[in-house]
């Protein structure tokens, strides 16, 4: 336990309007998991399928800024966002509001059935804050997983070919056409299949693990050549990428790949698709990853940090390529539901009006400053990336680049006890991954890094 003195108000004590008003601190008061999480635990492990898996065991009473406080009262700093989804933060005033407003006015309609602005409302904002100044539209979905399986439809659809091209190490969800478009077997393909054919897979420019320096140009150019031979760029309907990859690692592109990769769908009729599911809404300092370089896709497909945790996604592209689709052929019963609408204008609305992006920029300065220093004192450190508040650290035998997954459990088990949540990832599960919300404050991410820092000194 630490902080046994502090005398900050435990969370019951708050009165219920003042979730934006936690406390910004940790604090520890039980072990973590403490009593009433585990009590918790067990009930979950009676009533919920074994499949459904979990990080770390402690329930959530409130959380708010960078802390979330579980049922024991520990107050614990957030470096996983709920996976990229909490930019805003987990109950930022504005989404509270408009969600509470509009749950007032109605739940559900079905937006296919009786339709209401908020969803006209999304779709325009998407067209705003999306890259390239074509003519853009939109359709709403409810996870990642479906906005990427949409985006393939769309393309199928408007080319008329089959073949879709995804890399190594990516991962594009949990639905049997995201899975087939997923690399890693263990634990999101494993028993599931067999799984959507039409599915190939090229080299991703990785530059910690190429055996050889290699430029984004270079890498390109060798993934285009297994395109080119094991499909054929005429049969190629879309080429679907992360521009950071997300569950793969963390893996940054050479500069150079993403537009390289881009030109060549170009000159080919192929649907370019960034798949920004984790990299947008300012995540990596820019509103999207592939603006970084310049890139402007074809498709994007979004959800996590659009609506401030409630379940939205979209697919937004080119109206020519939105609208080759028949009517009735996209859509869904939940797609566009009107509280989640209101939840993401009034989360875009906020990540303009605290500029969340230049944020992130700031977020990533401090965490890749303090990683960098770490990792010439801890050999086990094999790589540090990201951009903006996206940032990793890549596990290794020290003086080889053997991953080492048993480290980064290690490490993020003891950030895990003394109560900073962290993930890990990585296709070798040896990736430690730091997913801050945008509005997390200095005090508090320099003090989770300390944390970290005594976590990956304790060997």
């Amino acid at each position: 336990m630490t902080d046994a003195l502090d005398t900050r108000p435990h969370v019951a004590d708050l009165p219920s309007d003042s979730v934006a008003a936690l406390p910004q601190r940790r604090r520890l008061v039980t072990e973590v998991p403490g009593p009433r999480s585990r009590a918790l635990h067990e009930r979950k492990m009676a009533a919920v399928a074994s499949g459904v898996g979990t990080t770390l065991p402690v329930y959530v009473e409130r959380a708010g800024g960078g802390v979330i406080i579980d049922v024991d009262g520990n107050s614990l700093i957030d470096l996983g966002s709920g996976i990229a989804v909490v930019n805003v933060g987990n109950a930022n005033p504005r989404v509270v509001e408009a969600v509470t407003e509009q749950v007032a006015r109605f739940t559900h309609t079905c937006f296919m059935v009786t339709p209401y602005e908020g969803y006209v409302a999304v779709c325009e904002a998407l067209y705003r804050v999306t890259p390239g100044d074509h003519a853009k539209k939109s359709a709403l979905f409810n996870s990642g997983a479906e906005a990427v399986e949409n985006a393939v439809k769309v393309a199928r659809h408007a080319t008329g070919r089959d073949a879709v091209v995804v890399f190594d190490h990516a991962y594009h969800g949990r639905t049997n056409l995201t899975m087939a478009m997923t690399a890693k077997a263990m634990p999101y393909k494993t028993g599931f299949g067999p799984f959507a054919g039409e599915v190939y897979r090229a080299p991703m420019s990785y530059p910690f693990r190429e055996a050889a320096p290699m430029s984004g140009a270079e890498a390109a150019a060798r993934a285009i050549a297994v395109i080119d031979k094991q499909v054929g760029a005429d049969q190629v309907a879309a080429v679907v990428i992360e521009p950071i990859q997300g569950e793969g690692g963390f893996v940054v592109p050479a500069l150079g790949f993403l537009p390289a990769i881009a030109d060549w769908c170009k000159a080919n009729g192929i649907v370019f698709v960034a798949d920004e599911i984790q990299t947008g809404f300012g995540r990596t300092g820019t509103m999207f990853a592939c603006e970084h370089e310049g890139v402007v896709p074809d498709l994007i497909t979004t959800a996590k940090g659009i609506a401030g945790g409630l379940p939205l996604a979209a697919v937004t592209g080119r109206a020519e390529l939105m609208d080759a689709v028949h009517g009735g052929g996209l859509g869904g019963t939940y797609g566009g539901n009107p509280i989640a609408c209101a939840a993401a204008l009034a989360a875009i609305s906020a990540m303009a009006q605290d500029d969340l992006p230049t944020r992130a920029q700031a977020i990533g300065d401090v965490m890749l400053s303090r990683l960098h220093s770490l990792a010439v004192e801890h050999p086990q450190i094999g790589d540090v990336r990201g951009r903006g508040a996206m940032v990793a650290i890549e596990l290794v035998r020290p003086g080889t680049t053997e991953p080492d997954a048993a480290e980064a459990a290690r490490i993020s088990a003891a950030c895990h006890r003394a109560g900073v949540v962290t993930l890990t990832c990585g296709t070798f599960g040896n990736v430690l991954r730091l997913l801050p919300p945008l509005v997390i404050d200095d005090a508090l991410l320099r003090e989770a890094l300390d944390v970290l820092a005594d976590a990956i000194a304790a060997r």
